[in-house]
């Protein structure tokens, strides 16, 4: 059954400090988590696998998780945050400016093209989400609360270009950022299954083109995620392991948080 406990995606005070001994043992499962949860999917996985996968005893692992939903639920809440950081400021921080349009956008194709580098974290999500259509799964609100705010956060980006572009509002923003969405979510299951034949960041790129919403520098990245400044890349194409120092760690246990793979 469903817990209804997990978090939504992003949120005031979601970003961690700096971690403790206990914190980097937390952040080892997560990990090891990720893998194992990417391999096989939620409902294949035990415990025990993922404890030995991560070189702990069972008791080790339940000292830190009690249980399976939680984990999974925090191994989702770390790539989220890590994503959330520059391209939606406001979530993490309310208050804080939206960096500029040609900027997001540039931060969204990085988002794409680090996500062709990581294929464990992709077919993690692409399972997972598919297994919590499921009302009764423990990521169930999760996943429909991050679609949610995924729509929404899109449709600003949208909106933002389209002033950017002066192509005034004959493209409803809303249609455009759920068609980018079910797009990027698309061509991810596609890739999956055939990586040579299947360039994401370059169809990404067509589609907005098609649009008019490519600026007229073709958003080359040139900074943020795929540059490796700190602000998500990782060093692993499949545990998810961050460059920095973000564990994933609750801020507040049971609490919800308003607030995108993506």
């Amino acid at each position: 059954m469903s817990t209804g406990t997990g978090r939504a995606p992003y949120g005031p005070g979601a970003e961690a400090a700096r971690p403790s001994k206990g914190e980097r043992t937390r952040a080892r499962i997560l990990d090891a988590a990720a893998e194992v949860f990417s391999r096989s999917g939620f409902n294949a996985v035990s415990l025990r696998d993922i404890a030995a996968h991560a070189g702990l005893t069972h008791a080790g692992l339940l000292h830190h998780f009690p249980g399976k939903d939680r984990l999974l639920l925090e191994v989702l809440e770390r790539r989220d945050l890590i994503d959330a950081r520059e391209l939606f400021p406001g979530l993490l921080r309310p208050g804080s400016p939206a960096p500029e349009p040609a900027r997001r956008l540039r931060l969204l194709l990085e988002l794409v093209a680090r996500n062709s580098r990581t294929p464990g974290l992709v077919a993690l999500y692409a399972k997972v989400s598919a297994e919590a259509t499921d009302p009764d799964h423990p990521a169930h609100v999760y996943f429909a609360r991050r679609y949610r705010y995924l729509r929404t956060e899109l449709t600003g980006i949208v909106a933002d270009l389209q002033r950017a572009a002066g192509a005034g509002d004959a493209l409803d923003p809303g249609v455009v950022a759920g068609q980018l969405l079910a797009l990027m979510d698309g061509l991810q299951t596609q890739w999956l299954l055939e990586p040579e034949a299947v360039p994401m960041e370059a169809l990404v790129r067509d589609f907005l083109d098609r649009l008019g919403l490519l600026p007229a520098d073709g958003a080359e990245a040139t900074d943020g995620l795929a540059a490796g400044d700190g602000t998500g890349t990782e060093t692993g194409d499949s545990t998810g392991t961050e460059t920095g120092d973000s564990t994933g760690t609750e801020t507040g246990d049971g609490s919800e948080a308003g607030g995108v793979s993506r």
